[in-house]
């Protein structure tokens, strides 16, 4: 690990000297890719740890070499988000066998504290410059957010631990289920599917996600107010907020920032999914937004940054395909630019708006897929060919 060639003003390094955290960490292989926040290196044979790190909510991240070791090849990334204090001491071991860092114990680390001068000059300091970026991806991750969050296990996998439902190694397990043998052929490809057994990630690996309602209109609905909820997503967020932040929007931008994070620098796909599901209930909640302008407003603010970060091709592969992203952020433009919108949510839309239309190169003039006829699931007993309609 290599120190940053860029120097810093000597009094911020005299304060980050004794104000900073220090994160410690005890046989690491070399080799190893390891990273906090927006960086990456790897490891040389004197890495100890990273000094100077500045108190707040920070994302540790590493890939091992591999039990083989092969030159170059790295395993599947695991992250830890940390809140650090002033003069924080952190102590962590890498477990060989599990390929982890682990936590020491409170006591360890404060035994270590009185011989940390020693260690000094196997510590990489923090690259404060490149502290600003990673603000403007977490300014509202909180102690509290990492601790509803972040898996009970404490870290978090790109690829998490599976293990089966059922065992069902014997055919009478399987004739059970009325799941066809071992030994037979498959016909097709479904049924070659249905012999796989049914996976479940490890207790305690999962990263607690906010449930998304699988509902987007109240009970005793009727079909007209179906159809209404099912265009305007704004009853489904209420439920959202209700059941995961009563009275605290910003943890709703907590949650878009760190599933963002965990994607972006954890390499989580389910951080993706997250991201996307919360994005689309925000960027189709009209009624929602005319209600909290503020929150629309940090919305914007942290789409920008977020979109600021990733290279101007990065989205091609992901989202293109159904162009998830231009579509759903073409739903959200067209509330909150009109005339009937916050004055200063809907300046900070159109500055938004040209600001991305110019860096990836969208069209959000061009009429969206969504306008096709909207087909709705209603309850037992309801037509559906009443509530099609065109938005």
């Amino acid at each position: 690990m290599e120190s940053s060639s860029t120097e810093m003003d000597p009094e911020l390094a005299k304060e980050l000297f004794f104000k900073g955290a220090t994160l410690v960490i005890l046989g690491v292989p070399e080799g190893t890719e390891f990273g906090i926040d927006s960086n990456s290196w790897q490891v040389g044979p004197r890495f100890r740890g990273v000094k100077m790190v500045p108190p707040g909510v920070h994302f540790m991240h590493y890939s091992s070499t591999g039990k083989g070791g092969s030159q170059g090849e790295t395993g599947p990334r695991s992250g830890i988000f940390l809140h650090l204090e002033q003069s924080d001491l952190r102590l962590m071991h890498w477990d060989p066998q599990a390929e982890e860092i682990i936590p020491a114990s409170t006591d360890e680390a404060e035994r270590l504290r009185e011989k940390l001068q020693d260690l000094d000059p196997f510590l990489g300091p923090y690259p404060y410059e490149s502290l600003r970026r990673w603000v403007s991806l977490s300014s509202h991750i909180k102690k509290e957010t990492i601790e509803r969050l972040q898996p009970v296990c404490g870290t978090i996998f790109s690829f998490p631990e599976v293990l089966p439902v059922e065992e069902m190694t014997h055919t009478e397990d399987r004739a059970k289920h009325n799941l066809p043998r071992y030994d037979t052929e498959c016909q097709s490809y479904k049924e070659g599917m249905a012999r796989l057994p049914q996976m479940k990630q490890r207790d305690g690996t999962e990263i607690r996600f906010s449930q998304i309602p699988s509902k987007m209109y109240p009970e005793n609905a009727s079909p007209a107010q179906i159809t209404q909820h099912s265009m305007d997503l704004s009853y489904a967020l209420g439920q959202l907020m209700d059941t995961n932040y009563p009275g605290k929007h910003h943890e709703l931008l907590a949650e878009l920032q760190f599933s963002f994070v965990c994607f972006l620098l954890g390499n989580v796909y389910e951080g993706f999914e997250q991201w996307k599901s919360l994005l689309n209930l925000l960027c189709r909640a009209e009624t929602f937004s005319q209600q909290h302008p503020e929150l629309y407003i940090n919305v914007i603010s942290v789409l920008y940054h977020q979109l600021s970060q990733v290279p101007k091709d990065f989205f091609i592969d992901i989202v293109s395909q159904n162009n998830f992203l231009t579509n759903t952020l073409q739903q959200l433009f067209s509330f909150l630019c009109s005339p009937q919108a916050d004055p200063a949510l809907r300046k900070k839309a159109i500055r938004f708006k040209a600001h991305i239309t110019k860096r990836f190169q969208w069209d959000f003039e061009e009429e969206p897929p969504d306008c096709e006829p909207l087909i709705v699931d209603l309850p037992e007993g309801w037509e559906h060919q009443d509530t099609s309609v065109s938005h």
